[in-house]
């Protein structure tokens, strides 16, 4: 079976209603095996801030050691975002693998009348994947309700209702106390239920739950005397300052605060107060978690998790001139919530980009906006079968509200109208659906991938990555010799794409999942150069959601392989020109320098400052631009080293050689360390760990320096860590693409953040093979790449490796900088500095000359 077979007959699935009772999924569960028997659970139900809080478990769960499953829903992009072990999603090969064990059973009960769910489907799905991964414990977000909801056929070891107000009142119940009573249905048999409910919500819940514990603001009188409370200190910049404290301790014993409590004190990327509470909440589960399974939830693990905790479209800010927020609240309360948020911020005028599903409550969502200021609705329409039209929004807008309301049906156009209308103090925003905001979202997260493709082998290559039926792929392999780009798409957008650019003389091939219209799926665009820019210049001169696409071309076009040209934009290359970067005129060597006894090739060479400076004078004097400093190695199964002392490492080094004619890398994990090393003189931050440090991209931005964000699993890699990618590059960019927004979003430009796709960590030599052999696709990012592959043990794999690798080394310097590496970080700096100079004199004879 492939892929998109196996998500056809899932998403088939989504024309059975909805329906209460557990006796489906544990039939379900038992064809597969009963996984859930096998795993430690938590389930967090809630009208609002179930997908947050079920985050923060999870991130400082994973914080204090453990492999955490998360299981939520709905999706922004792809299924498998709902499955996540350890932050990766579910693999192809995995989702395939599920769909072919239980295809057969969930045929012959639809012959009966009782198919399985979607929802029950999903939810089995990820408690086999958690089983299968042996996840120490998985945090599941429930659907609806909590007593007859599909998750619940769990036993959980502790479990949270968070906020509760009117909802599904068709399954639920007419009133708030009624809703309760069924979410409170996932309270644990042995574990108190934890809520930051109040009033007749919590009322309910306690008539229904003998052992409550209570989460609320510190200045609130109810409950009285909360278990937990919390604080919020406001905003400061795009997080917010959270304080929470509880009582007993947040291992489970008396080892940490005892009788006398914990604190934590963090800031969360979430912003609002009812994210405070919600921090509340997630402390008291983590807290239970620990002390059921005898972990220690240290409070740094805790405060770290929740920092990390970023959660894509709530209330995400994606721009600061105008302001963009991305916020996916659909009901009255949480379309409140956002516009208390938004106050916070100084603006002009409030431009609002709104859809919604059909079974929402409009005119409470519009009255929920009605004070913030709002000059402009455009009322559009979500490519989902249950949205509702625009006009029906429009006039719920337009009675609840004074802004000038308009429609646009398709998100992206609506987008965009907004977008020019705002002026750049003013705020736009898009709201309303969870649906709306991932159209929208694609604006800011979607890169258009040049493909290198030189063949009909290479053509039907990547048409089968992109899961284009087999007959399709046969018919278009011949025309993708061209200029090739991949999008992803919503299929209907992705069938207009296709008719405009056959009109033209070019070819669209589209996923085998595009007659599925609800997910966004592969469209393989092939044409020559002069067919696209036709293409690019029809689209930008359009009024509707194709218009966004001109850009995007333009930008894929700019990104076609060829050497140091990994910065599609001319507004980014000006950028990374005017700052005087080594890459923004050619393939870059950084030398590394490592000032530590175990680094896995030069560990202890150069440990004195004395002998760091003649290593670097030798390395500045052969041709090398940038020099990396290490005070850590990150080998697999690299110890990891205190702050002080790796700070004790580099600080002097750094001073050392601070007047040499080179950047100053610093190659550290640590924010405090990365501080440390800028005061001294570094220019650039190289984080192996890809921004796991929450304050590492704001303390780049603070300084305005350059930072490498390299793709890892974890760093150091442990060896015993095995990792499933379905395609290697495609998860990479996918991964990156995210931490790119991480980086931008605390005020770095594109052409500040380096990616490095981590040769060698988490990944096969074959693996890495296929990373530097695709290089050029990186440049879908519209970042500068980072190239690492020194002497690294992939060289294993050719026939012939000597010892060192030294040679191979060489070798893989010329491939990655011909594929479009911007830098080359490598150990040996005459060998790779003469294999640089080769490829771009062999790229650009005549300018090479003229240097």
């Amino acid at each position: 079976m492939e892929f998109h077979e196996a998500a056809d007959f899932l998403f088939d699935l989504r024309r059975f209603a909805p329906r209460p009772g557990l006796d489906p999924t544990r039939e379900l569960l038992d064809h597969v095996g009963d996984p859930h028997e096998r795993l430690a659970c938590v389930q967090v139900a809630g009208s609002n801030g179930k997908g947050s809080t079920a985050r923060m478990v999870e991130r400082a769960l994973r914080e204090a050691g453990l492999s955490v499953g998360l299981y939520t829903s709905p999706h922004l992009d792809d299924v498998r975002e709902r499955v996540r072990v350890d932050g990766r999603p579910m693999t192809e090969s995995a989702v395939t693998d599920f769909v072919g064990s239980f295809r057969e059973y969930a045929t012959e009960r639809a012959t009966d009348g009782d198919s399985p769910t979607f929802f029950e489907t999903l939810t089995a799905m990820a408690l086999w994947e958690f089983d299968r991964q042996d996840v120490d414990v998985a945090v599941l977000e429930v659907g609806i309700g909590g007593t007859l909801d599909a998750t619940s056929v769990v036993d959980p070891i502790a479990s949270a209702v968070t906020a509760v107000t009117l909802e599904h009142t068709d399954l639920l119940g007419d009133t708030v106390g009624e809703i309760a009573r069924d979410k409170s249905g996932v309270a644990p048999d042995d574990a108190p239920l934890v809520t930051a409910t109040t009033g007749d919500a919590l009322a309910a819940i306690r008539e229904e739950v003998d052992d409550v514990l209570t989460v609320a603001d510190a200045d609130w009188s109810e409950p009285e005397d909360p278990d937990v409370t919390v604080a919020y200190g406001g905003r400061e910049g795009l997080e917010g300052a959270v304080s929470v404290e509880g009582t007993g301790s947040l291992d489970g014993g008396d080892e940490e605060g005892g009788d006398g409590g914990w604190a934590v004190d963090t800031r969360l990327p979430l912003l609002g107060a009812h994210q405070a509470r919600n921090a509340g909440v997630a402390a008291a589960l983590v807290g239970q978690v620990a002390g059921r399974l005898g972990v220690d939830a240290a409070t740094a693990a805790v405060e770290r998790g929740f920092r990390n905790a970023h959660w894509p479209g709530r209330f995400e800010v994606m721009d600061r001139e105008p302001l963009v927020v991305l916020d996916g609240a659909h009901n009255p309360g949480g379309c409140e919530t956002t516009a208390e948020v938004l106050s916070t911020f100084d603006y002009g005028e409030a431009h609002l980009v709104v859809g919604a599903m059909t079974d929402k409550d409009h005119r409470g969502v519009a009255a929920a906006f009605a004070d913030a200021d709002l000059g402009r609705v455009v009322a559009c329409r979500p490519d989902h079968d249950r949205a509702e039209s625009a006009e029906v929004v429009a006039r719920a807008f337009a009675t609840e509200t004074d802004a000038d309301v308009s429609t646009h049906e398709p998100v992206a156009g609506a987008l965009a109208r907004a977008l020019d209308a705002a002026g750049p103090d003013d705020a736009v925003v898009v709201s309303g659906s969870l649906y709306a905001v991932a159209e929208a979202r694609t604006r800011w997260s979607r890169p258009t991938v040049p493909l290198d493709v030189d063949s009909v082998t290479d053509a039907e290559a990547a048409l089968d990555r992109a899961h284009v039926g087999e007959a399709n792929a046969a018919a278009a392999a011949g025309d993708a010799v061209h200029r090739v780009l991949r999008m992803r798409l919503r299929p209907r957008r992705a069938r207009r794409l296709q008719s405009e650019l056959r009109a033209l003389g070019g070819e669209v091939a589209l996923s085998a999942l595009a007659d599925q219209d609800e997910e966004r799926v592969d469209a393989v665009a092939m044409a020559t150069r002069a067919q696209f820019d036709r293409l690019a210049d029809a689209l930008a001169d359009r009024e509707d959601d194709l218009a966004p696409l001109a850009d995007e071309i333009r930008a894929g076009l700019g990104a076609s392989p060829t050497p140091n040209a990994a910065t599609p934009t001319p507004d980014a290359e000006r950028s990374a020109t005017d700052r005087d970067y080594p890459w923004a005129d050619g393939t870059a060597v950084m030398g590394i320098l490592n000032i530590t006894p175990d680094s896995f090739h030069d560990g202890g060479e150069y440990n004195t400052v004395a002998d760091a400076r003649e290593r670097a004078e030798r390395m500045v004097d052969a041709g090398v631009e940038i020099l990396d400093i290490g005070g850590e190695s990150t080998r697999p199964g690299g110890e990891v080293v205190p702050a002080e002392e790796e700070r004790a490492r580099v600080v002097p080094v750094i001073e050392e050689i601070s007047d040499l004619d080179a950047m100053i890398s610093i190659d550290t994990r640590k924010a405090e360390v990365a501080r440390a090393a800028l005061d001294a003189g570094a220019d650039l931050l190289n984080d192996v760990s890809g921004l796991e440090d929450p304050e590492m991209r704001l303390v780049a931005a603070e300084y305005d320096v350059p930072v490498v964000v390299m793709h890892s699993i974890e760093a150091p890699v442990d060896p015993t860590t095995s990792v499933e990618y379905d395609d290697v590059v495609d998860d990479v960019i996918d991964y990156l693409a995210e931490r790119v927004l991480l980086a931008e979003k605390a005020g770095l430009d594109r052409s500040q953040i380096l990616v490095d796709p981590g040769l060698g960590f988490g990944k096969s030599a074959a693996e890495s093979f296929e990373l530097l052999g695709r290089l050029d696709e990186l440049a879908a990012l519209g970042c500068p790449v980072l190239v690492g592959h020194s002497r690294k043990s992939m060289f294993e794999l050719t026939e012939g490796g000597r010892e060192g690798a030294l040679d191979e080394t060489v070798a893989g310097t010329a491939l990655a900088a011909e594929r479009g590496a911007d830098v080359i970080r490598v150990h040996d700096a005459d060998e790779n500095v003469a294999a640089v100079r080769v490829a771009r004199a062999a790229a650009d004879p005549d300018r090479f000359d003229e240097e």
